[in-house]
């Protein structure tokens, strides 16, 4: 084996923890058991204690969760982290792990509609504050930096607009006050964007999206800076967070996540291309007021997107012209495509954020961040490119 770090097609297969052989088995068993058994009474003392590393339960712990945390660590170049039963369970874990009473956050004023509602309506329930702002500019971040601040949060890629927050300047501002960075990474993945590399302290992932990517379970993780991890304290707070809040994930879906990620780079690849082949198609297209895509010249961010993401992903963001009307049209004429909400598929799935995904987040605030009513997201899949086009060519006749 040739000396220095394996490359990432080789680490999705090969990274991570190792856990230990049953029978002889190639691949990792599935540990379907809620409960362990314990070799002694005084064994099982220390591992509740903390001072035996060993399994006892498994909403606290169990093989395959650490393989699968080990190995998109790996992937990300970071620490081992958690397991969740969703990335809404990662994020709630960690924001709740890491800040007090009366703290104060700042957030990315465009999220996903469930991590909106979580900041806008539950964390503040629990006296913690939380600033929404446009964080593609970074002084709006440091505008908005308070004495009781104490975390940044930002998805880049946006969900669903596709904002970009310059993932480094971010986290620089960050270690400048003593701040903690957290970047929601589902829609880049590790293979086209690695923020731990960029500075950033804490990541997390919806695993049901494309570290999964077959549409067939839910589950979330994160993932820590080396720096980070060193934090006894804040690590401390993480495992409690993950094993008290009751968010477990299920080691059937652990299982069927460690074998989504060994073609990571194959279908983010494959989408990569079939995506930017769409998006040049609907940019050209008559009834097209918009189109927002990184790989688009056009994109607002364009250069940002290639200096911070090895490619452009898997999601399209466009406006139809007739609004609301036009964009609902469309997704009752297509065929192939379906109308589903999620992302990270082998099919390509379209949606209506403002009446499906987004509806939770008040009209007033979504339409000001340009999650408008004519606005459609177009998760792009691993069809023929050309199916693609001709599907959404076909729809887009009968709007």
């Amino acid at each position: 084996m040739r000396e220095g770090k394996l490359g990432f097609s080789t680490r999705q297969i090969h990274g991570g923890k190792k856990t230990e052989s049953a029978y002889g088995a190639h691949k990792t068993p599935v540990f379907r058991t809620s409960t362990f058994d314990l070799p002694s009474a005084k064994v099982g003392a220390e591992r509740f204690a903390g001072k035996d590393k060993g399994y006892k339960y498994t909403r606290l712990g169990n093989p395959i969760f650490d393989l699968l945390t080990s190995r998109i660590a790996d992937l990300e170049n970071a620490c081992p982290g958690f397991t969740f039963g969703s990335g809404m369970g990662a994020i709630h874990s960690v924001v709740f792990g890491l800040l007090n009473h009366k703290d104060h956050m700042i957030t990315s004023d465009t999220l996903y509609g469930c991590t909106d509602s979580l900041f806008r309506n539950h964390v503040k329930r629990f006296g913690i504050e939380a600033d929404f702002v446009d964080t593609r500019d970074i002084k709006n971040i440091r505008n908005a930096i308070k004495s009781n601040t104490k975390l940044i949060f930002i998805e880049t890629p946006t969900n669903p607009t596709l904002g970009i927050t310059d993932i480094r300047e971010t986290a620089e501002l960050a270690k400048e006050f003593g701040l903690i960075t957290v970047v929601d990474n589902t829609f880049a993945t590790p293979y086209l964007q690695r923020p731990v590399e960029l500075g950033a302290d804490v990541v997390v992932h919806s695993l049901t999206k494309d570290l999964g990517g077959h549409s067939d379970l839910i589950g979330g993780v994160s993932v820590y800076s080396k720096e980070f991890s060193e934090n006894e304290e804040y690590m401390s707070r993480l495992k409690r967070a993950s094993d008290d809040f009751g968010a477990t994930f299920n080691p059937e879906d652990a299982f069927l996540v460690l074998r989504g990620l060994e073609t990571l780079n194959i279908r983010m690849d494959k989408k990569c291309e079939n995506s930017q082949a769409v998006a040049e198609f609907l940019e050209g297209h008559k009834k097209i007021e918009k189109v927002y895509f990184p790989g688009l010249e056009s994109f607002p961010q364009y250069d940002l997107a290639k200096k911070q993401m090895s490619g452009p992903g898997g999601v399209i963001w466009f406006l139809m012209k007739g609004g609301y009307e036009a964009g609902e049209k469309l997704m009752n004429s297509v065929k192939l495509c379906s109308l589903a909400v999620s992302l990270g598929s082998t099919a390509t799935l379209i949606q209506h954020p403002a009446s499906m995904t987004h509806r939770i987040i008040p009209k007033a605030e979504r339409e000001k961040v340009g999650i408008v009513d004519g606005g459609v997201r177009l998760a792009v899949g691993l069809e023929d490119k050309g199916d693609i086009i001709a599907d959404l060519e076909e729809a887009l006749e009968k709007v």
